[in-house]
């Protein structure tokens, strides 16, 4: 007879649908994945060469892994190149299909990154990194990043932080002059505190040296002469 655990499930039961569960690709734990980074776009001048990134990631690994990159040009996806990957740590073949497109990725690095030479204006849109592991029952995943094409690079406006750096610089600059006023002050009453010791020090010398010559002729006064 099959056992039952506590959630009333036999233990065969249980094996099945698990099996199925994994069987079915439902369960996955980090499978395919592809990444433009951290920005997925970048803004460039026109006749500019710019770098489209992407790198791909599996927990399984890969076999025969395909990849593609495209353009959407209103609408219509161009290909610019696709690859094979043919296992790990194998370079890819690549077949490009655009004329100022160059593959620079590398299996060894997980990348599948290409260069887009001397951009124009029409080139600006999405450009779409696209990859599928058969070895994970053809698990796909793509990822965009955008382009925009400019006749010139924005200038960065810093007056805020020139203002916020004036502000700062002149406070730390008055703190600094306090401090040093304070120091000068705080020298010069100490030296006229020591003054006033010392004077004091000398005038009761004088006069305990007064009173005691006048001690001295009030005695010799009142001797009487034998």
């Amino acid at each position: 007879m099959a056992s039952l655990d506590n959630t009333g499930w036999s233990v065969p039961g249980l094996l099945v649908a698990l099996l199925l569960v994994f069987d079915s690709g439902v369960l996955h734990v980090r499978g395919l994945e592809v990444s433009t980074g951290k920005v997925s776009s970048i803004e460039a001048m026109n006749g500019s060469t710019v770098l489209l990134p992407c790198t791909y990631s599996s927990c399984i690994g890969i076999h025969k892994l395909t990849f593609s990159w495209h353009y959407n040009n209103n609408g219509t996806m161009t290909k610019l190149c696709k690859g094979v990957v043919p296992s790990e740590g194998v370079e890819p073949k690549v077949k490009v299909e655009h004329d100022r497109v160059e593959f620079v990725g590398s299996s060894k690095s997980h990348n599948i990154s290409i260069l887009l030479w001397n951009i124009t204006f029409e080139d600006e849109g999405e450009y779409t990194c696209f990859a599928k592991n058969p070895k994970e029952k053809y698990r796909n995943h793509s990822a965009i990043f955008t382009l925009r094409v400019v006749d010139q690079m924005r200038e960065v406006d810093n007056t805020l932080t020139v203002i916020i750096v004036s502000v700062l610089g002149g406070v730390i600059g008055l703190v600094i002059i306090v401090m040093v006023i304070k120091a000068l002050v705080v020298q010069f009453l100490l030296k006229d505190d020591e003054k006033n010791k010392e004077c004091l020090v000398n005038a009761s010398g004088n006069d305990n040296t007064e009173n005691g010559l006048t001690g001295a002729k009030a005695e010799n006064k009142g001797t009487p002469k034998a």
